[in-house]
């Protein structure tokens, strides 16, 4: 095993960590070195839908085999490394993921925000029955908000559940759904009217077998993992599946975000921190008129200009992660880091990209794969825009 006291990256010596999150850190990435080489993430672009649908289920019992899963949710008692989920910890999974292998970084999102909305709020017969067995990697679950008409507006969702004698009937279609088509339960927001507009908005379990859920849709995007549209037609689910109080789904909903918005900050800086990586060796080894490319001055500006971008990204990710394991919320900070973490690794990645010339848009180089990789993160859980809503209508607020 590598000794904690050599081997953690140099930003690990800033404030925000303390010595149990650096030797995370290398005993996470001896895990990865040993489990995830050679990086697959270069292969998904050739593979069909199904040999990616069983890859993310393969991820998803090795990373629960490896006990990294108990970190994506909360409570000891239900197999969860803690009662309160580390921000910091789960940041430094999904960055150092995020660097070896894409899809091994959605399926341990997935596993957390799938279920978030249980560890924050579910009964103790919900976390009993749900999550030990995301947290062991036995069982896939989906987080299902977005609509074909609703999406960065939440409130606009309508889907509905309508209460019965027996609990409620949701019907409706739920679009845009990670894990879709391979979750074995789905937290579903839906419309019950306890009041107008967000207000009226509440959370429920969903199991995938339920008669009236079916998949309409896979939804096929440039980075492969599993994508759906949900139908939901007179689908009966008990009163017990509903996560909390009636009306508060969209507060919920809200909250899951919050924790795990600045780990998709997190992840675009291991995508970020791969792409510097690649462009360092290749700079080094390319050879051009009687030199190497990292010769070039105007090759070290760029590797310069992606450094610092990266530092000031990691600096507003890890920020907001530690404020929120200090217990503050950090709905701007959060916006701040997935704004630039996201923004910034894009233009890193494209940096690499042009670097590597012609081997920067074949098949099957990682800076390619990460080309790929990245641009969904700029949209999903909050697009770039609506950050600088948040960010700007708070800072207004003074």
């Amino acid at each position: 095993m590598s000794d904690p006291a050599k081997s953690h990256p140099p930003e690990l010596d800033w404030p925000f960590f303390d010595d149990r999150h650096r030797s995370f850190k290398v005993r996470l990435d001896d895990w990865c070195n040993a489990h995830l080489a050679p990086p697959l993430a270069t292969l998904q672009h050739d593979q069909s839908r199904d040999a990616v649908d069983a890859e993310c289920i393969r991820l998803v019992r090795l990373l629960g085999q490896g006990g990294w899963l108990r970190h994506a949710v909360a409570g000891q008692a239900y197999g969860a490394a803690s009662d309160v989920i580390d921000t910091r910890q789960l940041c430094l999974l999904r960055e150092t993921l995020a660097f070896h292998n894409g899809l091994s970084d959605f399926a341990f999102a997935m596993q957390g925000l799938g279920t978030g909305a249980i560890s924050l709020m579910g009964s103790a017969d919900q976390k009993q029955r749900y999550l030990p067995r995301v947290a062991s990697g036995q069982a896939l679950p989906a987080f299902a908000l977005s609509e074909p008409e609703a999406g960065s507006d939440v409130a606009a969702m309508q889907c509905s559940a309508s209460t019965t004698a027996d609990g409620y009937v949701l019907n409706g279609r739920k679009s845009w759904i990670s894990n879709g088509g391979i979750a074995d339960f789905y937290v579903v927001f839906a419309r019950t009217g306890e009041a107008p507009g967000a207000r009226g908005i509440s959370a429920f379990i969903v199991d995938a077998n339920t008669p009236g859920l079916t998949i309409e849709e896979r939804i096929d995007v440039i980075a492969p993992h599993p994508l759906a549209t949900l139908r939901f037609d007179q689908c009966q689910v008990a009163a017990s599946q509903r996560i909390g109080e009636a009306g508060q789904g969209f507060k919920l909903a809200m909250a899951t975000l919050d924790v795990f918005r600045t780990s998709v900050a997190a992840a675009a800086l291991g995508f970020g921190r791969r792409a510097l990586h690649e462009s360092i060796a290749w700079a080094r080894a390319r050879q051009m008129f009687g030199q190497s490319l990292g010769d070039f001055q105007i090759t070290q500006s760029k590797i310069a200009q992606m450094a610092t971008m990266l530092d000031a990204a990691t600096l507003l990710t890890y920020r907001a992660a530690w404020l929120r394991d200090q217990g503050v919320r950090i709905t701007r900070e959060a916006a701040m880091a997935k704004l630039c973490a996201t923004e910034n690794a894009q233009q890193i990645i494209d940096m690499a990209v042009q670097l590597h010339g012609g081997m920067g848009v074949k098949k099957g180089v990682m800076v390619e794969s990460l080309y790929r990789e990245i641009r969904a993160l700029r949209i999903y859980e909050g697009a770039t825009e609506v950050q600088q809503l948040i960010i700007g209508k708070d800072v207004l607020k003074g």
